[in-house]
């Protein structure tokens, strides 16, 4: 058989897939049977693989993505790209390292909440976190009846099973399109954590990447435990039916998830209807959502406003909007005298954020149904040379329904007013709004003030949030930080089903390796050093993954040497840069 390859090593053509599946298919028995030590060493060598690669990746990254060669927006590639992967393999092999008793969990700091759940705190773990991510902390929230006595049973549970009884599998990963380190991180989590081999199918979107991951993820296609392989939607899809891919995971949308397990069209939409499922394969998923920023009344000043409408746009224009996470829909209190404010204020962000160009296919369209679903409701903040975000205001729109279930994957954002004269019952109606109203559940977002907070008390502020169902909730931050921490299991809410998919099934990184996850919950300072420190000890000042970072390039390059080879002389320039921001 002829095997169609390009130079880069990626396989192409359907002999190139024939040929890289029967590889795999032949490595999977002895990969599920490798020993910790093996995979660890694997990981040193992709560790090291990194580094080398690191400037190169950033370059084709902005490249595809039109950003200036030295602007700011480079650092955007430098935290989504290098420093994600190099942060997920020391995660992963902590835990391997710690795997005989599962000592990996002991570090643990657990509490049980209002209901009896467990709570993992699993940042900051070490000294390191502690400096990075100064005044951030994330904890995984266990599912009922998960108990600090059978912990170890929901953890690292795959290695549970003898080596000589595994057998291994063959999973079909299919890459998105957007941020540059999901395919490699998805991959990750098939082969370490449920010991299975894997076919990356890329984005085309990220095609130009190509060479890059292969150098990168070379000790793995050595070993014949990966391979890179490229082609269009039809190539795709003919892979999802190929008898020996015994397993999927997609990160995408919706619709794709739905013509993988349903079949295609008019015909899906009927097997679907009828519960006649096509596609008999395990498919776990991660497809996005309409995702909510929560803004709770409270007495912001001005500095506050200044910040949070700086975080708000985060949310919103990080890589120009084109996040499964990016914040597409922002619940104000009606009657608080901040609103207006903060509109303001965010309207004056956008204008001074830069030319993002329109980068990812199909955004046009999706940006005119959305200002066609808003109507006369439909305004927009100006970007310069860039599109206008479009703003929408839901209780004006010609179809509410439809921005609020249609994932616009673009620079856009709905605006929907709430009562707010009760902080607490205002960010209660806020979370049974958005639980019943907004598609999807991956990632949510509460700015609320440390004093309206302490008034409202913790354990109260837990029940709140644990009716708030969402993969990933952020207090004061952004829910995307939850991608960038390896410690963090990504993906929805727990319990949909294929016939209501929303925004997955299942849950990638998560370098602890935990079972029966709920959500993660990630609280960061509510201000920026050195006012963070009237609410509490934080040293973290604007963070470098705010658009409006004027040194996110040389932070995100300097960070990402510090996590390759960390020392502390490292440490003044990297806070003096961030400091410059």
């Amino acid at each position: 058989m002829q095997v169609a390859s390009k130079a880069d090593g990626a396989l192409i053509g359907r002999d190139g897939y024939e040929a890289a599946l029967g590889e795999l298919a032949a490595a999977r028995r002895t990969w599920a049977q490798s020993s910790a030590e093996v995979m660890l060493e694997v990981l040193a060598e992709l560790r090291a693989a990194v580094p080398p690669l690191a400037a190169r990746w950033v370059e084709v990254a902005s490249r595809i993505k039109q950003i200036p060669p030295g602007s700011a927006l480079e650092g955007e590639e430098w935290l989504s790209g290098p420093l994600a992967l190099l942060t997920a393999y020391d995660g992963y092999a902590e835990t391997l390292r710690n795997l005989p008793g599962k000592s990996f969990l002991k570090g643990l700091h657990r509490r049980r909440l209002f209901n009896g759940q467990l709570a993992l705190r699993v940042l900051p773990h070490n000294i390191w976190d502690r400096v990075l991510y100064s005044g951030i902390s994330a904890e995984v929230w266990m599912q009922p009846g998960v108990t600090e006595a059978n912990l170890a049973s929901h953890a690292a549970v795959n290695w549970d099973t003898l080596p000589e009884a595994r057998q291994g599998a063959l999973a079909l990963v299919l890459g998105a399109g957007n941020i540059t380190s999901i395919a490699p991180l998805d991959c990750l989590y098939k082969l370490l954590v449920e010991h299975q081999v894997v076919a990356l199918k890329l984005n085309p979107v990220l095609a130009d990447l190509a060479p890059v991951l292969a150098e990168a993820m070379e000790p793995l296609t050595r070993r014949s435990v990966l391979r890179i392989l490229e082609g269009d939607e039809r190539d795709g899809a003919w892979l999802t039916t190929h008898p020996l891919v015994e397993t999927i995971h997609i990160t995408g949308a919706g619709a794709t998830y739905d013509a993988i397990v349903w079949g295609p069209g008019a015909e899906g939409a009927a097997n679907k209807a009828a519960g006649r499922r096509q596609n008999p394969r395990s498919v776990t998923s991660e497809l996005g959502a309409v995702c909510p920023t929560i803004v709770v009344p409270g007495p912001w000043s001005k500095a506050d406003i200044a910040f949070q409408s700086e975080h708000i746009a985060t949310q919103k224009l990080q890589n120009s909007g084109f996040n499964c996470i990016a914040c597409q829909t922002l619940i104000l209190p009606e009657g608080w005298a901040g609103a207006a404010p903060l509109l303001a204020a965010l309207g004056e962000v956008v204008a001074k954020s830069g030319a993002r160009p329109i980068w990812y296919p199909g955004a046009e369209a999706r940006m005119r149904a959305f200002a066609q679903s808003a109507g006369a409701s439909a305004t927009r903040l100006a970007r310069g040379a860039a599109p206008a975000l479009v703003l929408a205001d839901l209780d004006a729109a010609d179809d509410a329904t439809a921005l609020q279930t249609t994932e616009a994957f673009a620079p856009v954002l709905a605006i929907k007013r709430l009562p707010g004269d009760d902080a607490a019952r205002f960010l209660s109606a806020a979370i049974d709004w958005a639980n019943s109203s907004l598609h999807g559940t991956l990632g949510a977002n509460i700015l609320i003030h440390p004093a309206t907070l302490r008034a409202i008390g913790q354990t109260r502020f837990d029940e709140l949030l644990a009716q708030l169902h969402y993969g990933c909730i952020a207090v004061n931050g952004w829910s995307g930080i939850g991608f960038l921490l390896a410690q963090t299991p990504w993906g929805g809410f727990p319990g949909h089903s294929p016939q209501d998919v929303q925004s997955g099934i299942g849950a990638v990184h998560n370098c602890l390796m935990l079972d029966a996850t709920e959500r993660s919950v990630i609280v960061a300072p509510w201000a920026p050093f050195p006012r963070a420190l009237r609410n509490g000890f934080s040293v973290l000042p604007k963070p470098p993954w705010f658009i409006t970072h004027r040194r996110a390039r040389q932070v995100g390059r300097l960070l990402s040497d510090f996590v390759a080879y960390p020392a502390w002389r490292k440490l003044p320039r990297l806070m003096l840069e961030t400091l410059r921001g």
